[in-house]
């Protein structure tokens, strides 16, 4: 009975960490100035790091999307609200430039949907987290 009691502790252990893991609360990343420009790098591997990356309204972005994989999957990266559809070269760092307007979430995916990250695009002025 106890034994039982036990597994059932320590299989409820590990479903709340792996839920957490994937769908706790994420902290976005600023992007680095430079000038009038807000940076970014983000690695490309098995997902995008940072996934979540901040930046402010009116200023443009560039955003340097370094894949270190070959895989078929994360060889496109897509910003459907903005008509982007870039190729990721394997190994290579490519740039992705656009100006956000408005503040809002610009979503962005591989081509096969599968990875998945955010640009949150806050008011100008807005302070940062």
């Amino acid at each position: 009975m106890v034994g039982n009691i036990t597994v059932l502790v320590i299989a409820l252990a590990i479903s709340v960490g792996i839920l957490w893991y994937f769908f706790g609360p994420r902290k976005a990343e600023q992007a680095n100035r430079e000038g009038a420009l807000q940076v970014a790098h983000i690695v490309v591997k098995g997902g995008y790091s940072p996934q979540e990356i901040e930046v402010e309204a009116g200023s443009p972005v560039r955003l340097q999307f370094d894949r270190q994989e070959d895989g078929e999957c994360s060889s496109h990266v897509v910003f459907s609200d903005l008509g982007i559809d870039q190729t990721l070269p394997a190994f290579e760092t490519t740039t992705v430039e656009f100006t956000p307007e408005q503040p809002g979430d610009l979503p962005y995916a591989c081509g096969m949907n599968m990875l998945h990250g955010m640009v949150h695009v806050l008011p100008k002025g807005t302070e940062r987290t």
